[in-house]
């Protein structure tokens, strides 16, 4: 089966028809579904879907655009650190990172370098993988993911948006690249020629729904039914079977959140 190694259905766009949806998945082929945190609120909901679900788990963390609230709530990093470690279905520390896109000013970044830094080590300390976001941060992401790969942390690089080289210098540290919609653009040239050259056992598939719905569907809201668009544009760049992109994509993902059953 197809896992979703990204998404959000605690996000807003999904109040009107989540339950809905959720109970397609698995007829849809979606065997496993990671929600993904991008704030101390929703971290705390996507923990909730997965007492609701079996099949959906939780990565918990706060965005780099979001450090905010932990701010707001200055227990958040130890709510992090606790949460990730009694609750057996939080299999992940993320969305952390960097992103220098917005926000130009220099404190800011500071600000979510300490952050970032903050929860790799609860990562590191519970032994647990990494969903990280970066974006307008290349050289400064991978500095630092050099130093948590010597410490033994594992993750994936999700949204892949960098060089095909940068990616095979992940790769070499032993990280994941997360593969989403945008493979499926006329404009994603970068990402499809990152595809073509990385081995296929570095790639886990994605959505980031709501958001980055692949072709034909872009602009609308995404959800992870779509996700054999993206399979179907990984097997022809890379010329092989959907079952192979499938079968590999998953065992990827299962080997890298492990506490996923």
């Amino acid at each position: 089966m197809i896992f979703e190694s990204h998404a959000h259905y605690d996000d807003e766009r999904f109040d009107s028809d989540r339950v809905e949806l959720l109970s397609l998945m698995q007829k849809k082929n979606i065997g496993r579904i990671i929600n993904v945190g991008s704030t101390l609120d929703s971290s705390r909901k996507g923990l909730e879907l997965t007492k609701e679900y079996d099949f959906i788990y939780a990565a918990i963390g706060v965005h780099p655009s979001d450090i905010s609230c932990l701010e707001d709530e200055p227990d958040g990093l130890e709510w992090l650190y606790e949460t990730a470690k009694k609750e057996k279905k939080v299999v992940s520390i993320g969305e952390i990172g960097l992103d220098y896109y917005w926000d130009k000013e220099e404190e800011n970044h500071r600000m979510q370098r300490q952050r970032y830094l903050e929860q790799l080590e609860i990562a590191r300390s519970l032994d647990l993988p990494v969903i990280i976001h970066s974006r307008d941060a290349a050289e400064e992401t991978l500095s630092i993911m050099r130093e948590a790969a010597a410490k033994g942390t594992k993750g994936v690089i999700h949204c892949y948006s960098y060089s095909p080289e940068l990616a095979a210098e992940y790769v070499k540290l032993g990280y994941y690249i997360g593969v989403g919609g945008v493979v499926t653009f006329k404009n994603g040239k970068k990402l499809k020629e990152t595809v073509r050259q990385i081995p296929l056992n570095r790639i886990l598939v994605e959505t980031d729904s709501p958001y980055m719905a692949p072709t034909p569907f872009r602009g609308q809201r995404n959800d992870s039914t779509y996700l054999p668009y993206v399979i179907q544009e990984i097997a022809k760049l890379k010329e092989i079977t959907e079952a192979e992109v499938m079968e590999v994509t998953e065992k990827n993902a299962f080997e890298l959140f492990s506490r996923v059953k």
